[in-house]
């Protein structure tokens, strides 16, 4: 500790300030502690601070300093006794007085505690600081450290004829770090809650744009009825499902594609490609088949251009005749969709090719299925097979699987695909016991009436 000469030739009365018996304060101290317990801005922390150390010490007299976001010399002032308006240095501190230099700056950038027994004779009539020195007798200078460095410094000032009680001083000291170091993890504490609650705000708005990208309601087609189910595991996700409509061709028949996919990863980062992989599929010139060729002009894209760090994206699409009841298929990786058909699931795995975006030059075959009236088809995303049950005594958990997808699919009459949709939904939630999704859910029922 750095303590000045004493100051000669003065008489004044010395009131001295002794510290209390320990059990009083120990008293106020548990009073300050518990006052603090529950307090989350930085600003009510220091107030309870100087509220709790003032009735140890006479601490009425004092400045803030910060060397935070200054260059040398330059420091802040962020609080003084003499202010006669009290800013809030964290919302506020472009209004904070800015000095260079003097008593205050020697203080500011010591890195060491400071004690200043004769201040007058130190003081000079242009130090910039004089406004807030000018007529003390002492000060001690308290620094909190942040990587060794006192970059904040708390500063008590005492009048002509005031002393305290010196061996306090250490834990004067120690107690201004701990509650420096409080007020700074508050600080930080405070800034994450708005980089967190900013970047939920930004999360929800792309979840918001993702959801735009698919189709409003199913479309009609003649001879089908189409019900949907579309769930994310965050505010965003990356599962696609989608309708193209296909002209008419030689045969005049009209045609739809049903297209549904799941991007590896979840979150931000799957909704991305989930919007890119939407935005490739609907610039693909010209009609939106065959199947096999629509697959490889979105693989191609990813792979070459998007798909990095091993992403990829499993995919079904199939072209539908609907007069025909005539279902052409290819499969990128993705789990194979169903047809329940009089009692029994028939597995729609073709010729499976590899996920979208691993390799440009991938090739997807096509096979073909005729539906008959009454079958109902099932597209879906392994974020409902691969649902998993809480865990039991041991710690096992179970995933749903195909097996109760179907007992689901077949518990309850097939003439609703609403009822379908609404059935599987149900008994996932059962399955889970309500827990919270750990991958994307998406569901797509198209029934042949």
């Amino acid at each position: 500790m750095n303590v000045a000469s004493g100051c000669a030739g003065c008489y004044a009365p010395i009131m001295l300030y002794r510290r209390r018996p320990w059990q009083e304060e120990l008293a106020i101290i548990d009073k300050v502690m518990k006052s603090v317990s529950d307090i989350t801005e930085p600003e009510e922390m220091v107030d309870a601070y100087w509220n709790g150390i003032s009735e140890l010490v006479p601490a009425d007299d004092y400045v803030a300093l910060s060397r935070r976001g200054v260059e040398p010399p330059e420091y802040i002032i962020t609080r003084a006794s003499r202010f006669t308006e009290h800013l809030n240095p964290w919302e506020y501190r472009e209004k904070l007085p800015r000095l260079s230099g003097g008593i205050l700056g020697e203080v500011a950038y010591a890195d060491q505690p400071i004690f200043i027994e004769d201040l007058p004779s130190r003081l000079m009539r242009d130090d910039p600081g004089h406004f807030y020195l000018e007529g003390y007798q002492s000060l001690f200078a308290f620094p909190q450290y942040e990587g060794g460095k006192g970059i904040n410094v708390g500063v008590s000032f005492f009048p002509p004829g005031v002393e305290i009680d010196r061996s306090f001083i250490p834990v004067l000291h120690w107690q201004a770090s701990l509650f420096g170091r409080g007020t700074q993890s508050l600080v930080l504490r405070k800034q994450l809650t708005k980089a967190l609650r900013d970047l939920d705000r930004e999360i929800a708005v792309v979840g918001e744009i993702q959801r735009s990208l698919l189709p409003a309601k199913p479309p009609a087609i003649p001879g089908f009825e189409i019900a949907t189910s579309y769930a994310t595991s965050a505010q965003a996700g990356g599962d696609y499902y989608d309708f193209f409509p296909i002209a008419a061709g030689d045969d005049g028949h009209e045609g739809w594609g049903l297209f549904i996919a799941d991007v590896s990863g979840h979150g931000t980062p799957a909704a991305v490609l989930m919007a890119i992989t939407h935005a490739i599929a609907h610039t693909r010139p010209g009609t939106p088949m065959p199947a096999g060729s629509l697959l490889s002009y979105v693989n191609e894209h990813l792979a070459r251009s998007y798909a990095t760090n091993g992403t990829f994206v499993t995919a079904f699409y199939a072209t539908l005749d609907p007069v025909a009841r005539h279902l052409t298929f290819a499969v990128a990786g993705h789990n194979p969709p169903y047809v329940v058909r009089g009692g029994r699931l028939i597995a729609l795995d073709g010729d499976a090719s590899f996920p979208l975006g691993l390799s440009p030059d991938e090739e997807y075959r096509e096979a073909t299925f005729q539906l008959e009236r009454g079958d109902v088809l099932v597209l879906y995303t392994d974020g409902i097979t691969e649902a998993m049950s809480p865990p039991n005594a041991s710690g096992h958990r179970e995933l749903f699987g195909d097996e109760r997808l179907g007992l689901a699919l077949l518990a309850g009459p097939l003439d609703d695909a609403e009822a379908c949709v609404r059935r599987v939904e149900e008994a996932v939630r059962a399955f889970t016991r309500g827990g919270a999704a750990t991958d994307d859910r998406t569901l797509v029922i198209v029934r042949c009436v």
